[in-house]
């Protein structure tokens, strides 16, 4: 399945019915009147998150969405029926947009979540409801009112407990698969990863969801490599395990050339909890590995993990560290309202 997390959608609201003109004419009844019923109301369209959707493909196939109108009135004062309302499915962590790719309309965080985007005109009023004692044969009937039209956004926002970071070939794809059932591509080349991959791992009972970002390189903020572009898959992550390539000359450069490009991004990115791994020790001598060590630990402000992706060494420990930080399910909900 591919992977798309932004679409420009257009969406409209069905027209409500027309009320109806229409007077009684039957055999024995002495005195008529009118009796023309009012239109339904048009179906509104609606957004709702489900659980088992992870992209946006869809709506690159598909980018008009029109729900049903309501049906007209009829004689003998019957109202006509509303029309269905059109229900469309997005992943969770879906966020609708306006047109001007910057006003955020809803952001549908949790599984059933709805969101009413586009609501269907009113039905027309049928002559019968015109009727008074001044005026007992009205011809008049209004027709129903147009439904809402507008173009949105959807943005794809992936929601992971813990997100990956680092530069191109730092071993994300490789600790993505040791700690998980996911089978990302790996390849010895930089940007093997060229959209994010998710995967659940399991420690201590708990299940947590991790997501492995294409790598940054220097002056991704401003459009290098891959740019920033899936960084928004890590806003929502409660903390992120940044890798370093241990084979690197100077990790400590390397380190700061990512959190450069977060603080660029976004502040409240930079300042998410982080734990720094210096991965791929295997290739290493004890003695590399502690002079790189040190050289991490003077810049870094977290106390520096040694792994393995490959060889699974250390990733129990660095996994159980990262989620002491991920709150359970109702201290989630607290933490999300005091970030609001």
């Amino acid at each position: 399945m591919k992977f798309l997390d932004e679409a420009k959608i257009f969406i409209k609201a069905g027209d409500g019915g027309n009320g109806a003109c229409s007077f009684r004419h039957e055999k024995f009844i002495e005195f008529g009147g009118p009796d023309g019923g009012n239109g339904g109301k048009g179906g509104d369209v609606v957004f709702e998150a489900v659980q088992n959707l992870n992209t946006l493909i869809d709506f690159r196939y598909q980018q008009h969405f029109k729900a049903a109108r309501g049906i007209n009135g009829m004689g003998r004062c019957k109202t006509g029926a509303s029309g269905d309302d059109l229900v469309i499915k997005v992943p969770v962590g879906t966020e609708i947009v306006a047109d001007d790719k910057e006003t955020v309309l809803a952001d549908l965080m949790t599984d059933g979540q709805r969101y009413v985007a586009a609501r269907g005109g009113l039905g027309g009023r049928g002559n019968d409801s015109f009727k008074s004692s001044t005026n007992q044969a009205p011809e008049r009937a209004d027709p129903g009112e147009p439904g809402e039209e507008m173009w949105v956004w959807l943005r794809l926002k992936l929601i992971a407990d813990i997100g990956f970071i680092g530069m191109p070939n730092a071993g994300k794809s490789t600790l993505l698969t040791a700690l998980t059932r996911a089978r990302p591509k790996i390849a010895d080349y930089p940007f093997t990863t060229l959209h994010p991959n998710l995967g659940v791992a399991t420690i201590d009972g708990r299940e947590v969801l991790l997501a492995d970002i294409p790598g940054l390189i220097e002056g991704a903020s401003e459009g290098t490599g891959l740019g920033t572009h899936f960084l928004k898959h890590v806003e929502r992550c409660s903390v992120l395990i940044h890798l370093i390539d241990a084979t690197t000359e100077n990790v400590a450069e390397s380190y700061q050339i990512i959190r450069h490009e977060l603080e660029q991004y976004s502040a409240r990115l930079a300042a998410k909890k982080e734990l720094v791994a210096l991965n791929k020790i295997d290739a290493l001598t004890p003695d590399e590995i502690d002079k790189k060590v040190k050289a991490l630990s003077r810049i870094a402000p977290h106390p520096v993990f040694t792994i393995s992706g490959i060889a699974h060494q250390g990733i129990t420990d660095l996994l159980r560290a990262a989620v002491a930080f991920i709150p359970k399910k109702g201290e989630q909900n607290h933490a999300d309202e005091k970030d609001d």
